[in-house]
């Protein structure tokens, strides 16, 4: 994965802009930053997570994305390792990231971000 591969999986989500702060690109839906580029090196990018979605993503894939030390991280702000990240996995960390920061008033919108598969229980 490159950093223009990021760009485009995340400017591909739904009212995605791209804009600057503290000399890096950042990604934003209804003004809010939902992922950056070039964090903490030109070789990371960060996605904003809960910190249960972080937990998931980190356990299951140490070699791609590691929780930001600090406040930061203790909230969810995640590096992604480009080098070794997946266009497929990073896609879901952006729409996850996506979703969590995208205003409520786009409801019909959110819907054209993919969607994480949940296991439903039957009830008895």
């Amino acid at each position: 994965m490159t950093a223009n591969d990021f760009r485009a999986l995340a400017l591909a989500l739904p009212e995605t802009e791209e804009r600057e702060h503290m000399d890096h690109p950042d990604f934003r839906v209804g003004g809010k930053i939902f992922a950056t580029l070039g964090y903490p090196t030109l070789e990371w990018a960060m996605v904003k997570l809960t910190p249960a979605q972080q937990q998931l993503y980190t356990v299951a894939h140490p070699e791609v994305f590691v929780a930001i030390r600090g406040a930061w991280g203790a909230r969810g702000a995640t590096n992604v390792r480009l080098k070794t990240a997946g266009k497929t996995l990073t896609r879901q960390a952006l729409a996850d990231a996506w979703r969590n920061t995208a205003p409520t008033d786009l409801g019909s919108e959110s819907a054209k971000a993919p969607a994480r598969r949940t296991r439903r229980r039957r009830l008895r």
